[in-house]
């Protein structure tokens, strides 16, 4: 930050217009773009020089060098300031008397510090700024300019940096400023002046190195320097996804986001309100921990605000990030550092430690904090590095580096020393995920039966914290609240922070003894933290806090009850709030550690398969988990067809068929199991009546509408009866019936039916979740039969917004959504965003379903359509034909997919100039469809007028004039003479079909 900035016009002091150049320390920077921000605004001239006080150069000369620069000089007086080199204040004193003393008008002074600074400080008349407004400071720092209080300030329209002592909108989760931080001016001018000039959505920085290089440290200290320039600043702990997404979700209710409460939602109308830069534009957030791009890659925002990653992982480049590489501290930083953090130690000692710990910040922190406190002299201690200590005292890995190993050794033994319960506190903490540990979790459990040591240091408060502030004194850990938004200072019992690195080398040199006691110990932490309901969103929270150190405490290899009832409600948690990839892998864990712990045959093992199956259908792993329920079908078998584990496993085959479009082997499975659980349970146990649902939506898929509807109206009948008419339930067969209806052509019964569902909805729980957007999806499609296009084109547009919200975009149900909404917009809205949308459609399709999936294929039919009415005919004509024979091979010949692709491939066939062949497939989809669907099905009158259309092509007008005239006849009987399809099939326009996918 060395520039000089012109004001955007002149003031009208002519001159009494000044120039000032700002000296600060760059731990300081924000106060200095604040300053100079509000000089500027007043007409003066501003430039900017950071202070460096390099150990070669005397005091005198370098301020010497600072009285040559252009105007007045400002100094910003803080500690910082003078304890760069470092110098002592007798240093300071003589050089600021010499230097300043002959000539003290051309410097001048504001202070930004309560800490004691040297005394000859005074010559440049320095004026506190601390403790105060904003409009307080900025009237003290003009009036010790000899500037105008009072005057009009020059405006540019732009906003300038904040107060530093006023927090953004937004802040959450930052860690406190390290205020030992040291040097690292290069590398965060680099990092400031690479976000800033990046393009909006580009703005994606990943500092990444080496453990232990302080990555973490620099990011914070980037907050604090920079964060003036923002109006949201967001910390995310990114170790995993599950807490990522938790925490980057808590941002929705700061920004004042109206959403519901499933993380998935929150999430993406925080990632949207971030990408279209409302309410905030000036956004910056820290993705702290993030090792593992593919864990979190897809969920980074974008928009016109700044992301700063830290990772040991450079292959964030490949994620439209750009690089920092953050190396271990250079010599004079180290030097700076440790004498920071160790007034004792002289310049040449600093120098030696640094050389033989290798300038590693982590190493240099944790060991220059306990040797100032020790009367161990650096040559002593450089002799125990390199003379190494007895491995039965303590053992440290081999897969450190060498300096690391040692050093740590020293380390451990001297926390021993001192407080031995320390140390038992770090061992337990490596059975938790690195980064914020909860050792509340610790506090707060059941002492009985735990080992002596232990009780005495969970019982005893100031033992618990006499040993966590041992910890914190060496650097081991910090203290750090790891809640957003908190202000407050985190208390010892809540949570520390242990960084990987030193998590890592102490996991790895436990004794086997410590280890199998102290896993045992966080295990039944861990299984006391469950709330229990993991389908109570007013759990999540926990879950997502519990889910991470699964993994760090082996609970899969846990025999206890309680550990494994824990995993078995993390699963159904993850289920829920709609974390899939991380759950079916974790299922996946679970099954196969649970096979071998606890044996095949084990009901546990089966509860796991269960839920490790809906998670992996969930994440559209549909063959995968067709594989698996058919494994659990062939076990459980054994213990009988009848038995309700059986038919669960059964009941998720039927979804896994009718996933993969199966949908005859899928209705062969309902048609077996609904009388078994009528059977066993009932006629009007919640289980049979869902087994009766499935069995309505099967033959819907299939087409068998009809069918479907009395299916659907048995299930309503009965859920009105067993659970009330406004039960969720009951209203979601309300819809599936309305749907049949819908399908039938009997087109008011179902408005009347969906329009009084969705004022249920509303009044049972709003019409935000998924099954109150099916309903409002589904009256949108009667409004657009009825002619409603207003209503419905609105009505279209909110569902799909609702649903990307709540299920993301490549959800099933989103894309049915989708469809619907690039339908309507292909015929009465803007047709190059249908053709866009389209696109997006059949390509999410492609990637989520198996080739020749008949939603894939309709949403080819849907765009050869888009393609009809851009003026691309062949194009067209090509992507209909291969709907048509895909269609058909995927449903059969007979099916309303089949006969919808089929009108509309006979439309294109007239249009390209093959009048004979359309007019012989719209004469064998009349006949089909007549047959299948009946005669006054709309479908089937589509085909009818579509084949009036072909007959005249061929100039065969008196039989085109007959088949009209009966259709017309047939759609005023069925829809009446003023129906929107009726009118235009008056008007010969020629009917299409609109592929729509059954979602749910």
């Amino acid at each position: 930050m060395s520039e000089t900035r012109t004001p955007v016009r002149s003031t009208e002091r002519g001159a009494a217009r000044q120039t000032v150049t700002i000296s600060f320390a760059g731990f300081n920077r924000a106060w200095a773009a604040w300053i100079g921000d509000r000089l500027e605004r007043q007409g003066v001239r501003v430039s900017y020089v950071r202070w460096d006080s390099p150990a070669e150069e005397t005091l005198v000369d370098l301020l010497r060098g600072l009285a040559l620069a252009e105007g007045r000089i400002l100094i910003l007086v803080s500690e910082r300031y003078f304890q760069l080199g470092p110098r002592t204040f007798e240093e300071w004193n003589a050089a600021l008397r010499e230097v300043v003393g002959p000539d003290p008008s051309k410097f001048a002074a504001v202070s930004v510090t309560n800490t004691q600074v040297p005394a000859a400080i005074a010559v440049l008349g320095p004026v506190d700024l601390t403790n105060m407004g904003a409009d307080e400071a900025e009237r003290r720092l003009l009036d010790r300019l000899d500037l105008p209080t009072d005057g009009r300030p020059v405006l540019d329209g732009s906003r300038g940096p904040r107060f530093p002592a006023a927090l953004p909108e937004v802040w959450g989760g930052v860690p406190r400023r390290n205020t030992r931080f040291t040097g690292r001016e290069p590398v965060l001018n680099d990092a400031y002046h690479l976000l800033q000039g990046s393009d909006s959505g580009a703005g994606v920085l990943t500092l990444h190195g080496m453990p232990g290089v302080g990555k973490t440290q620099l990011a914070a200290e980037y907050v604090y320097r920079f964060g003036s320039e923002y109006d949201v600043v967001w910390w995310v702990n990114s170790e995993s996804r599950v807490t990522y997404r938790r925490v980057l979700a808590e941002l929705s209710a700061r920004l004042g986001l109206s959403t519901g409460d499933e993380y998935g939602e929150r999430l993406r109308a925080v990632r949207d309100s971030l990408r279209r830069g409302n309410p905030y534009s000036r956004w910056l957030l820290i993705l702290d921990g993030a090792d593992e791009p593919e864990q979190i890659w897809d969920l980074v925002p974008t928009g016109p605000g700044h992301v700063i990653i830290t990772s040991r992982n450079p292959e964030w480049n490949e994620h439209n990030s750009k690089l920092l590489e953050v190396n271990v501290y250079d010599r004079d930083e180290s030097v700076a550092f440790i004498r920071r953090r160790a007034p004792r130690l002289t310049e040449p000692e600093a120098d030696q430690l640094a050389e033989a710990l290798e300038d590693l910040p982590l190493l240099l922190d944790q060991t220059a904090g306990w040797l100032n406190d020790s009367d161990l002299s650096v040559e002593d201690y450089i002799a125990l590095l390199e003379d190494g200590v007895d491995p039965d005292v303590v053992k440290v890995s081999a897969d450190f580096p060498l300096a690391f190993q040692t050093a740590w050794a020293i380390l451990l033994n001297k926390l021993r020393e001192t407080v031995p319960e320390s140390v038992d506190l770090l061992r337990l903490c490596t059975f938790f995920a690195p980064g914020f540990i909860p050792v509340r979790m610790l506090r707060e459990m059941s002492t009985d039966d735990l080992p002596e040591q232990l009780t005495r240091l969970f019982d005893d408060p100031l033992l618990w914290n006499k040993a966590i502030n041992q910890l914190r004194q060496y650097s081991v850990v910090r203290l750090e609240s790891h809640e957003v938004g908190s202000e407050e200072i985190p208390s010892p019992g809540e949570s520390v922070y242990l960084h990987r690195m030193v998590h890592q080398i102490v996991g790895k040199d436990m004794p086997e003894e410590n280890r199998r006691e102290f896993i045992e110990v966080v295990r039944r932490a861990l299984a006391e933290a469950d709330p229990g309901r993991p389908t109570d969103t007013r759990n999540w929270e926990a879950y997502a806090e519990l889910v991470p150190h699964l993994k760090y405490a082996d609970v899969l290899n846990s025999t206890d009850r309680k550990v494994q009832n824990l995993v078995l409600n993390c699963l159904r948690y993850m289920w829920w709030a709609g974390e899939y990839t991380s759950g079916w892998k974790l299922g996946r864990r679970t099954v196969n550690a649970w096979r071998e712990l606890l044996g095949e045959s084990d009901p546990r093992v089966w509860e796991a398969t269960h839920h490790y199956a809906n998670l992996l259908r969930s994440a559209g792993r549909f063959e995968d988990t067709e594989a698996l329920d058919r494994e659990a079908m062939e076990h459980l078998r054994r213990g009988g067809e009848r038995s309700l584990e059986y038919l669960r496993a059964a009941n998720g085959l039927g979804a896994d068929l009718r996933e993969l479009a199966r949908y005859e082997e899928a209705l062969e499975l309902d048609d077996w199991l609904y009388p078994a659980y009528r059977e066993l349970l009932g006629e009007q146990d919640s289980r049979t009546l869902n087994a009766l649902n499935n069995k309505g939506y099967t033959l819907r898929l299939m087409g068998r509408y009809e069918e479907a509807m009395q299916t659907d109206r048995q299930t309503l009948e009965t859920r009105r009866l067993v659970l009330t008419g406004r039960h969720l339930m009951t209203l979601f067969s309300e819809v599936s019936y309305a749907i049949d209806l819908r399908l039938l052509g009997r087109y008011a019964e179902a408005e009347s039916i969906h329009q009084r569902n969705v004022r249920e909805y509303l009044n049972v729980g709003g019409l935000g979740s998924p099954d109150a957007l099916r309903a409002q999806l589904n009256l949108a499609l009667c409004q657009l039969r009825g002619g409603d296009r207003a209503g419905a084109g609105l009505l279209l547009t909110q569902v799909l917004e609702g649903y990307e919200r709540k299920l993301g975009e490549n959800h099933l149900r989103t894309l049915s959504a989708a469809v619907s909404h690039s339908c309507f917009n292909r015929e009465h809205g803007d047709i190059d965003l249908a053709r866009e949308t389209s696109e997006s459609i059949l390509a999410r399709y492609e990637e989520l379903l198996a080739e020749g999936h008949p939603f894939t294929v309709g949403a080819r039919a849907n765009q050869a359509l888009v393609l009809r009415n851009v003026g691309e005919r062949e194009a067209a004509h090509v992507l209909i034909e291969q709907a048509l024979a895909d269609m058909t091979e995927a449903v059969g010949e007979n099916h309303p997919y089949t006969l919808g692709c089929a009108i509309n491939a006979s439309a294109l066939r007239n249009l390209i100039g093959e009048t004979e062949s359309a007019a012989e497939l719209s004469r064998i989809t009349v006949a089909r469809a007549t047959e299948v669907l009946g005669r006054t099905h709309p479908l089937t009158l589509s085909a009818r007028i579509a084949h009036a259309a072909d007959l005249r092509g061929l100039r065969s007008r008196q039989q085109a004039e007959k088949v009209e005239q009966e259709a017309l006849s047939d759609l005023e009987t069925t829809l009446g003479r003023q129906h929107v399809h009726t009118i235009s099939a008056r008007a010969r326009n020629r009917p299409y079909w609109d592929f729509e996918p059954q979602a749910s």
